[in-house]
């Protein structure tokens, strides 16, 4: 449009004016050469931001459980057939008699064996010495506070000082100790073994029986 208004009438009109101006004729290819094409621009496609896509949240609704019922399937009681056991009769079988053949035992001589002597009784093992398990220089001090006293009794000074040194002993080695701290100091064992189980006695240790404070 803009070209067929800016040329002027006469190149406008073909038939105004005189002859139309001939068309020019395309020029042919020569025949065998070589076609040239126009070089075509390369073409660059832009980049197109891409907008966020943003996933909503679509809440998953609840859906209700229906109830499920098993139904009670009944178990049919099934008819047990009566077994017959039938009696087989068990045939005797005869038993051969058994003969045991007698079979002669010779007479073996007896050779006369010396007797040996009977053995000596064994000798009855050694009494079991009771040692004291406490140091006896422990009791010195309470032995030395026995001399001169008939009676003891509870308060006194010798049962301050021996009862907790025995304490700790059985009646027989309490016993045995304060035997041994009387032989040690050489002491009369008739006047001081008494006042000895008295002091046992006091310090609620019974004595055995029948002991002695021997040498």
């Amino acid at each position: 449009m803009l070209f067929l208004s800016s040329a002027t009438p006469i190149l406008s009109c073909g038939h105004c004016g005189g002859k139309p101006h001939p068309k020019p004729k395309p020029k042919s290819p020569s025949k065998g050469g070589p076609i040239h094409l126009p070089k075509v621009p390369p073409v660059t496609v832009p980049k197109l931001p891409l907008p966020p896509v943003t996933v909503p949240t679509v809440p998953l609704p609840k859906l209700p459980v229906p109830p499920v019922t098993v139904p009670t399937v009944p178990i049919p009681k099934l008819p047990v057939p009566p077994v017959t056991v039938p009696n087989v009769p068990i045939p005797k079988l005869p038993v051969p008699p058994v003969t045991v053949p007698t079979v002669p035992i010779p007479k073996l001589p007896v050779p006369n064996l010396p007797i040996p002597p009977p053995p000596a009784a064994c000798p009855p093992p050694p009494a079991k010495k009771e040692i004291c398990p406490i140091d006896v220089l422990k009791l010195g001090a309470c032995v030395d506070l026995l001399g001169g006293i008939v009676h003891i009794g509870l308060g006194d000074p010798v049962v301050n000082k021996c009862c907790p040194v025995l304490a700790g002993l059985v009646e027989v080695e309490a016993a045995v100790c304060l035997c041994t701290t009387l032989k040690i100091k050489a002491l009369n064992l008739n006047i001081y073994v008494p006042l000895a189980l008295e002091l046992l006695i006091t310090c609620g240790k019974s004595p055995p029986p029948g002991y002695t404070c021997s040498l």
